[in-house]
């Protein structure tokens, strides 16, 4: 989906003390994703690298918050978190997609972290790629 197809947002609010961004779009879609999620699948060069060898599996987000939600035109929202991450951008259409493939994401998410000996609760990082 290109950003000009992607649905756009009704709703976007922070809820459970920056545990979930919940988002509603007008084709009737509402997700509700958890910082952490967010945070380990942010759009960052930081974190996906500039190809597929160069992302990272982050570690250690479990308790991770968001603290942060700011509009950036009328395409995205920058999502900063409170370990001081703040540099993705969030397209309509990211967001839309992380939500619609959220448990095939998570379940990949757990068993990349499983395969690497990282931890949702102790930080560290790996390519995703070896």
């Amino acid at each position: 989906m290109t950003q000009a197809d992607a649905p756009w947002p009704t709703e976007i609010k922070v809820k459970d003390k920056g545990r979930t961004l919940a988002i509603s779009f007008e084709d009737g879609a509402r997700f509700e994703l958890a910082a952490e999620f967010l945070r380990v699948m942010s759009p960052s060069a930081e974190v996906q690298g500039h190809s597929r060898r160069e992302r990272k599996v982050i570690g250690g987000k479990r308790d991770v918050a968001i603290i942060g939600a700011d509009p950036v035109g009328s395409y995205a929202v920058k999502l900063s978190f409170d370990d001081m991450h703040a540099t993705g951008l969030y397209t309509w259409a990211y967001l839309h997609e992380l939500g619609r493939e959220r448990d095939a994401r998570w379940a990949d998410y757990l068993a990349d972290l499983d395969s690497r000996g990282l931890s949702r609760d102790r930080a560290g990082e790996a390519r995703a790629e070896p």
